[in-house]
């Protein structure tokens, strides 16, 4: 889950002979409060539920009337979350209140399964809302429509201001259960923006939602990368000089540095255990991928080419480690073990490929490939070597990063003039913009934290 500039490895040269083109990452803010889940009055027994758990050959069918009761804002914005949630994750058919007001329906549920069964559904959600005192509570169903019983129900109790957050749990607990799979909803996004001016470190939530600053060092920020809990971005900052390589802790705004040292570090990422980072380091005027551990110490090389050796990204398992070189010529996305060892090329298609982005199972690398003189999106499988190209046409489309399920790539596009986040299908569609103001770049999806 790492994206990179397609145009670093470049930009690396020129920085290290003037210092005067890396860039790209927005501010900061607190994270909203976690709403307090409770279990329901009365949890489900265990029910066998006939549906597609494996590879989603066809999308689910599911009834989704409006939810019961009244709640302010905070209950609309709730509602509204939960369907596009479920509706972006693409595993859903979903038929809302307008598609079910031709059904003739008695408000008794278990009358109305027939009904709801009559225009092809599988499973029901159903939503309650309601304030108490200052708090909204949600209690949500999910009810199998062969069987007539809860599979599923859920809830939630927290202030108005967790709305969309109870939204999210939600949504990611039914496509946990119906699906088989973790759901994103929950998951963020860091990018670089520099809609204030200077380049800072941004987050947002995955659909683009809550947008806020994350450093505020009024200089050129770059290049985040989460760590696998989510709880804190390594980054490359120019704040006290030369480019250096920096730790914010997301919660508490805490920022401390990691490396600092000699004239050039640059383009961190995280090692699975979250305790060590790779990164790109000038040597002896040539740029090298270095590891060290998050205090900095344990300084270790493991590039030694003639080329330049930029953007690494750790692989999921934490065996191998994917890197941009410039050793036959132009930019080429490789591989090499964690330790340095066993390096060999991976791209071999297009005239520049850069900023290797690894899927959550290890398979796939995303990255930037030029074909016919622009900036594409490319992924190639790491045991094939099969590549497909994902985008095309004008405004270039850069730095790719994909999402903890496999399914999604956010990237960067200018195709409408300024560089701006967009996120895409794996196979290329169903494309959405998701930053608007200032200029944004460089984008890094989150993990999927482990479930307590």
């Amino acid at each position: 889950m790492r994206p990179r500039a397609a145009v670093l490895t470049v930009r690396a040269c020129l920085l290290l002979a003037g210092l005067a083109l890396l860039a790209q990452q927005p501010p900061q803010q607190q994270p909203p409060a976690q709403p307090q889940a409770q279990p329901p009055g009365q949890q489900p027994k265990s029910v066998t539920i006939t549906l597609d758990r494996g590879v989603q050959a066809r999308k689910i069918k599911i009834a989704f009337p409006a939810f019961r009761g009244a709640a302010g804002g905070s209950g609309q914005e709730l509602e509204q979350t939960v369907r596009r949630d479920l509706d972006y994750s693409g595993y859903f058919e979903i038929q809302g209140p307008d598609a079910l007001s031709g059904l003739a329906l008695s408000g008794d549920v278990q009358k109305d399964l027939a009904a709801y069964r009559s225009t092809g559904n599988e499973v029901l959600l159903l939503g309650d809302m309601r304030t108490e005192g200052d708090k909204l509570v949600f209690e949500g169903r999910v009810l199998d429509l062969g069987s007539g019983q809860a599979v599923l129900a859920k809830r939630y109790s927290g202030p108005f201001t967790v709305s969309r957050r109870m939204a999210h749990t939600f949504a990611d607990e039914v496509i946990r259960f119906l699906v088989g799979k973790p759901g994103i909803a929950l998951s963020q996004i860091a990018f670089t923006s520099e809609r204030g001016g200077a380049k800072e470190i941004w987050v947002m939530d995955y659909d683009g939602a809550n947008q806020r600053r994350v450093t505020s060092h009024h200089s050129t920020s770059m290049s985040p990368a989460w760590s696998p809990n989510g709880e804190s971005l390594a980054y490359t900052s120019f704040f006290n000089g030369p480019p250096g390589i920096y730790l914010a802790d997301v919660g508490s705004g805490r920022k401390r540095p990691v490396v600092t040292s000699g004239s050039f570090n640059i383009s961190p990422t995280f090692s699975p255990d979250g305790r060590r980072v790779a990164f790109a380091r000038s040597m002896e005027g040539n740029i090298e991928v270095f590891t060290a551990d998050l205090d900095g110490g344990n300084l270790h090389r493991l590039t030694n080419s003639t080329g330049i050796d930029t953007n690494p990204a750790w692989s999921p398992k934490g065996g191998e480690i994917a890197f941009t070189s410039s050793r036959a010529g132009n930019p080429e996305i490789y591989l090499m073990d964690s330790e340095g060892a066993n390096q060999r090329r991976i791209s071999f298609e297009g005239t520049y490929n850069d900023g290797a982005a690894w899927s959550p199972e290890g398979d796939l690398l995303a990255y930037t490939s030029r074909r016919d003189g622009q900036f594409q999106i490319a992924v190639t499988n790491v045991v094939t070597l099969e590549t497909r190209v994902l985008t095309s046409g004008p405004g270039e489309s850069q730095s790719p990063t994909v999402s903890p399920d496999g399914r999604k790539i956010a990237f960067t596009s200018r195709r409408d003039g300024k560089n701006q986040i967009y996120v895409m299908d794996l196979d290329g569609g169903n494309v959405r913009q998701l930053t608007t103001e200032g200029s944004n770049d460089l984008a890094d999806w989150s993990r999927i934290a482990p479930q307590k």
